[in-house]
Parts: structure tokens; C-alpha cells; sequence
């Protein structure tokens, strides 16, 4: 089974995280998640996570961090996962796809369901 790289961003304003609900219809569908998305051939983690932010919610990444790279097997899907912490960005965080988006706090996190993946990672913020 082929290993699909992803990268994520963690965006913390002040106390509150950005999460976003994924659509029905995909892998993981119909549970929450930091913005984030496959990297393609021609770019690094980094470079992905930046895109993936821009066109998900409509922000730039300004200063950010490799917070915790890891693997995970769902069993029908094996992921390399690349979690970044934006400490800073420009613009406003909407919905580019859709999708609901939401500041939430660290606390509120738990209130939400993510990915089993995405557990070890709200365990560690």
C-alpha cells in the first residue's frame, strides 16, 4: 500500500484553533480537522501546508513550525503526517470549499470529533 504525505496547520490565534469539518463524501468525511491536504510531487511539507491553508480557509501562513511529523495506518489508508503550528498568518479564515470553520479553544478540542490520527496531536497542544 502506497504511503500518501500530508501536511497540516495548526493555527492558534490568542487561545482558539482553527478547525474545519471535512465533507461527508471523503476519507475520514463528516469529522473535524486542521486545514491541510496532500503534498504534491513538486513541493516540500512546508510549501504544501502553505498552499492547502490558502485555498482551504483563505489564510497565509507567516511564522510556523514542524510541530510533530508521524505515521499512521487506518488500515485502508496509510498516511505520512506533517503537523505545523502557525503561530502568524494574514487574512481571514472562511470556508474557501464550503466547509464550516471554526475557533475553537484547547479545552473545547476534546468537545469535537477528529481522526484517530489527529488524537496524539490535540493530546500534545
Amino acid at each position: 500500500m502506497a504511503v500518501t504525505e500530508i501536511s497540516i496547520a495548526i493555527v492558534k490565534d490568542n487561545n482558539a484553533y482553527l478547525i474545519c469539518l471535512r465533507p461527508d463524501d471523503v476519507h475520514q468525511g463528516g469529522k473535524w480537522e486542521f486545514p491541510g491536504g496532500k503534498v504534491e510531487s513538486n513541493e516540500s511539507p512546508a510549501q504544501a501546508m502553505c498552499r492547502e491553508l490558502k485555498e482551504e480557509v483563505g489564510i497565509t501562513a507567516v511564522d510556523y513550525q514542524l510541530f510533530e511529523a508521524k505515521f499512521f495506518d487506518y488500515g485502508d489508508k496509510q498516511l505520512r503526517l506533517n503537523f505545523y503550528l502557525v503561530s502568524a498568518y494574514s487574512g481571514r479564515a472562511q470556508g474557501k470549499e464550503g466547509q464550516p470553520v471554526k475557533w475553537v479553544s484547547k479545552a473545547q478540542l476534546a468537545e469535537y470529533q477528529f481522526p484517530e490520527a489527529n488524537k496524539s496531536i490535540i493530546a500534545k497542544l
